[in-house]
């Protein structure tokens, strides 16, 4: 697998974010603060994440995709969309409930804006643990399946952090 890449780009009134190869919890710092600063504008038309070129995404990085449709949907009104052309990640996106708080489409992203890499910032373990406890919770409010799959790993992560 290739390793993974967040770009970024506005076109048309549309936020796209676009995650290349395998993007993983080192690139969720980039999601989130990308995440932020769109959200900190007064208003937001519409968002589209490109996983056209994606070849996996963990279950940190799509609880990250998840907080980004919750937010959009609750501050602003919006459901974003997800392009995947890629049947085994459509696969995961609908076993996690995605269907429920995004549009999911087969087709790519066919507009060629000008896109820019959005690096991720470095995180202490203590961020990146707290990163993952928020993103697994965002999951585990998307259904019951998931909350039965992710409890465990979320308890154990913030009894990690009382020992802390």
């Amino acid at each position: 697998m290739t390793s993974g890449q967040i770009q970024v780009a506005y076109c048309r009134g549309v936020h796209v974010i676009r995650l290349i190869g395998d993007v993983r919890l080192n690139l969720c710092s980039a999601l989130e603060r990308y995440l932020d600063q769109i959200l900190a504008g007064q208003a937001l038309t519409n968002v589209m994440i490109d996983l056209s070129q994606a070849e996996g995404v963990d279950s940190t990085t799509l609880g990250q995709m998840a907080k980004i449709s919750i937010v959009s949907r609750e501050r602003f009104g919006i459901t974003p969309t997800i392009t995947s052309p890629n049947p085994s990640i459509t696969k995961i996106l609908l076993s996690m409930g995605f269907d429920h708080v995004f549009h999911i489409i087969d087709e790519p992203f066919a507009d060629e804006a000008e896109f820019e890499e959005w690096a991720a910032a470095t995180l202490s373990e203590d961020e990146t643990r707290e990163q993952v406890i928020s993103a697994h919770k965002v999951l585990m409010s998307l259904n019951d399946k998931n909350k039965d799959a992710f409890r465990e790993l979320v308890d154990s992560l913030e009894s990690d952090r009382s020992a802390s």
